[in-house]
């Protein structure tokens, strides 16, 4: 999908496009995919001494990483984590512990790159009925005393002081997840691996990845790279690995940026600046800029198709929920795809000793892929024991192969719609 009338890609200015690949070249690992994933990945093994070469497809972050809402959220998409803690031999608040690891990464590579992406502390998980208020409770009671995670219930008045909107009875809210501009935290990885001594190709898709034994040959259109192992960081843009790609279903979802609304106008409809989300399953998310533009965003289609009237779409999502921003124009709108697991947990792991993987984030990826990217590089350094915990969560393929799996995952998420529209 091209990366047309993004707020992300008007409001930054790119240096000019990494080469293409051409000829032969060697490395000790190839990475497949300039997004977040990628990135880290190149980075961390860059700074281990290893020679690393970068393929991407189109620009670093023209995927999810690069057009994604900015939340950067503590936890996971699902929040049953008992059978994925059984299944990797830990414990619940391990699993969850580790995102919060993957926040402070994010944070310290920020300081230590010095890179400015625009960052907000503070989220607002929102209730919409009685339902999700009970659920709410019992979220939030989870996170503060099995994980010794600091939360704090907001009521309803509370909430229509945080929020300017009649839509919500209830929310959550948690101080240490926040929101960025993801481009801008994408470039500022790339500048930072570029520096350590990654070889970026650009315009370089990688059309197939062959086991010669002693090593892997990655072929692109005009170019071909021989190395020891490779790490695939496509996600919902990979093409070439169809046993990964059975276990993720890649999922449109839409964005839109309202013209600056003015810091008092942003304040008043956000209270603190914080990022807000729904509790439907088929969600709402937005938050404002630091321009003070509403980036609204929702309606995530499994059948991963973009509404011909995009704009119109979100329009009508917005207004339901902030009927004062009727008539108020869309300067921008976008869309773009994530991967979504079965159990909603990212999958990671390795396919026999030299390839390396990550996908599958389900939404929670700001902060998680860039963890998982450093997760890979530490298991080609040396250090498995992160990768192992992954590597032991079971991730089955969507059932109906390739003919039927769409048709059959509409049809169940018709429930959940369903679900939510009558609480």
């Amino acid at each position: 999908m091209e990366l047309i009338n993004s707020y992300y890609e008007a409001s930054v200015s790119r240096p000019p496009s990494e080469p293409m690949l051409t000829g032969e070249v060697h490395a000790d690992v190839c990475v497949i995919g300039g997004g977040f994933t990628g990135l880290s990945c190149a980075l961390e093994l860059a700074q281990a001494g290893r020679k690393v070469i970068l393929l991407e497809a189109e620009r670093v972050g023209w995927g999810a990483s690069g057009r994604n809402g900015g939340q950067c959220i503590c936890g996971y998409s699902t929040d049953a984590l008992a059978g994925p803690a059984r299944q990797a031999g830990v414990t619940e608040k391990y699993l969850f512990d580790l995102t919060r690891e993957a926040i402070s990464l994010l944070h310290a590579r920020r300081q230590q790159y010095s890179i400015d992406c625009d960052w907000r502390s503070g989220y607002l998980l929102a209730a919409i009925h009685a339902r999700h208020c009970r659920e709410l409770e019992e979220h939030a009671n989870t996170l503060t005393n099995r994980y010794h995670y600091p939360l704090r219930l907001l009521d309803l008045p509370e909430t229509r002081a945080a929020i300017a909107s009649r839509r919500y009875c209830g929310a959550m809210v948690d101080e240490q997840s926040g929101h960025l501009h993801p481009l801008k935290y994408v470039l500022g990885l790339s500048n930072a691996a570029l520096a350590s001594g990654v070889r970026l190709h650009e315009q370089s898709p990688a059309l197939s990845v062959v086991d010669m034994g002693n090593n892997i040959e990655v072929k692109t259109a005009a170019g071909m790279v021989c190395c020891r192992q490779v790490v695939f960081a496509g996600n919902a843009y990979l093409e070439i690995a169809p046993r990964l790609r059975t276990r993720v279903m890649p999922a449109s979802t839409c964005i839109g940026a309202t013209a600056p609304l003015g810091a008092a106008a942003a304040e008043n409809l956000i209270a603190n600046q914080r990022a807000v989300c729904d509790m439907n399953f088929v969600i709402d998310y937005f938050r404002c800029s630091a321009d003070t533009r509403l980036l609204f965003g929702g309606r995530v289609d499994y059948a991963n198709r973009t509404p011909s009237d995009l704009a119109g779409c979100i329009r009508q999502r917005m207004e339901k929920v902030f009927p004062q921003l009727i008539g108020e124009k869309l300067d921008y709108v976008w869309g773009g795809a994530v991967a979504i697991t079965i159990n909603r947990f990212p999958d990671i792991g390795r396919q026999g000793n030299n390839v390396y993987y990550a996908q599958g984030f389900s939404g929670h990826g700001v902060a998680l892929s860039g963890f998982a990217g450093k997760i890979l590089a530490d298991a080609i350094v040396g250090d498995t024991e992160k990768l192992d915990v992954f590597s032991r969560i079971r991730h089955r393929p969507f059932p109906g192969g390739n003919t039927f799996r769409t048709p059959l995952l509409v049809l169940a998420m018709l429930y959940y719609q369903l679900r939510d529209l009558f609480g």
